[in-house]
């Protein structure tokens, strides 16, 4: 007897699948080289683009909303989330040996990280599915910086938190941000995709390049990104939420 799910899941969501396992990998992966942890969770962002495009090419599933937002919380919650961690507490020296204040502070941004990346998951499956903007900094974007900043070295432990922190903020804000025209989204998926493959080459200028997009997408595109009304398959910075 065949698995309930042949036949009724679409290549766009093989690739949603491959998503979450990719955000697992980087989880386990971060405690040994983070490097490679954060260009697995920046890997993770091309497959949400790309089960966007997929969707929209092949036709999507019923249950594809619903697996692309779990997918989302393994690669776009969890791990960087995991990731930050790792590089907060290595960088700063902290051990396990005994709790102490600042464990319990990079702890307990991190956990915060999480629950709201989750809580910007649901608002986002059920509230901003339609329309030509998104309310709060999708959860793909935050990993993105993140993990461009690791690759790109040139943010310290304590400015890692700091953005893990106030990333915590901003995908729960009500700040509106404006779907990306399929033009610009393709030149960030280009950059995104140089810099997993090549993310050493020319002193990081492809993990440097992803990360100054990504800020300045944040920063100023709710005030300063004119777009006409697009179409209804129109997608967010990378497809998702």
């Amino acid at each position: 007897m065949l698995p309930r799910f042949v036949g009724r899941l679409g290549v766009a969501d093989a690739v949603t699948i491959a998503n979450a396992a990719l955000g697992f990998v980087a989880v386990v992966v971060a405690f040994v080289d983070i490097d490679l942890a954060a260009r697995l969770i920046l890997l993770a962002a091309v497959a949400d683009g790309l089960d966007g495009i997929l969707a929209r090419r092949y036709g999507g599933t019923e249950a594809g909303p619903y697996l692309d937002s779990l997918a989302d919380v393994s690669s776009f919650a969890v791990a960087p989330a995991v990731l930050a961690f790792v590089v907060v507490t290595d960088g700063l020296g902290i051990g396990f040996e005994a709790v102490t204040g600042e464990l319990l502070l990079v702890l307990a941004v991190s956990a915060l990280f999480v629950a709201t990346a989750v809580t910007r998951l649901g608002m986002y499956t059920a509230y901003d599915v339609t329309g030509s903007y998104t309310e709060g900094v999708q959860t793909t974007l935050a990993a993105t910086i993140l993990g461009a900043a690791i690759l790109a070295d040139v943010a310290g432990p304590w400015l890692v938190l700091a953005i893990t922190g106030a990333f915590c903020y901003l995908m729960v804000s009500r700040i509106e941000y404006p779907d990306l025209l399929a033009r610009d989204a393709g030149i960030m998926g280009v950059v995104h995709v140089l810099a997993v493959l090549a993310p050493g080459f020319a002193n990081r200028s492809f993990p440097f390049a992803l990360l100054i997009l990504g800020m300045a997408y944040m920063t100023l595109s709710p005030w300063f990104y004119w777009r006409e009304d697009p179409p209804p398959a129109q997608t967010d910075v990378h497809g998702n939420a």
